[in-house]
């Protein structure tokens, strides 16, 4: 079942409203009817469509996997490395990333259930979502969540160079369940996940992933 999120509700109105005022301004002006008048409404079906698409939301039905991390967006893996995290943890994590690109779902779900421990904020620059600095330079929010074994988990969203906004709808000292929302950028972007470093990474470098139904790692036993 698949639905707009709410968060494209005010775009999409307002996309809507601008492309019919085009609509009716090429009638006024061009009453006659030509190849060139069908294209480019053809051409306004087709962005209304797409912009449209960038903002579904599938509904997707989880259990509670206790003992699993999920993949908190769609999209294609990038990164699996160990990093220095120097914002929360300020030691190694196990680091893998996604990248989202505009034709991906860009819902954001929470990999754990669990307490969150900590949110931040931070301005930056818009970089390319698949460069190396861009978990440090652009914009970005960076949540923690504590499962109940004890284990932190850090998920940061990066906005990209098309990504002009991100949502995150994280507030600390809140029980999360997994699954839940998260939040939301919009177009293209890449979110980070920095595990434990004994934690068993079950994804490999390019695959595709769906959120909140692919399993990303497992805590160690």
């Amino acid at each position: 079942m698949m639905k707009i999120h709410k968060e494209g509700y005010t775009i999409l109105i307002v996309y809507f409203v601008v492309m019919t005022g085009l609509l009716i301004a090429t009638e006024e002006i061009f009453p006659e009817k030509n190849l060139l008048h069908y294209i480019f409404y053809f051409l306004c079906f087709l962005s209304l469509a797409f912009v449209g698409g960038f903002f579904r939301s599938p509904k997707r039905e989880t259990e509670d996997e206790l003992d699993f991390i999920l993949c908190p967006a769609d999209g294609k893996v990038v990164v699996i490395e160990k990093v220095y995290d120097d914002e929360y943890f300020n030691e190694e994590r196990l680091q893998v990333s996604i990248f989202m690109s505009p034709l991906n779902v860009h819902v954001n779900w929470y990999p754990i259930s669990g307490l969150v421990k900590y949110f931040n904020y931070m301005p930056g620059k818009y970089l390319v979502a698949w460069h190396p600095k861009s978990s440090s330079d652009n914009e970005r929010t960076t949540t923690v969540i504590q499962h109940r074994n004890g284990d932190e988990i850090l998920v940061r969203q990066i906005a990209g160079a098309m990504a002009r906004r991100i949502v995150c709808y994280a507030k600390p000292s809140t029980e999360v369940k997994q699954g839940s929302e998260l939040g939301f950028i919009k177009f293209g972007s890449r979110l980070d996940v920095l595990l434990p470093l004994n934690s068993h990474v079950k994804v490999e470098l390019g695959q595709k992933v769906v959120g909140k139904m692919t399993v990303l790692a497992s805590f160690s036993a």
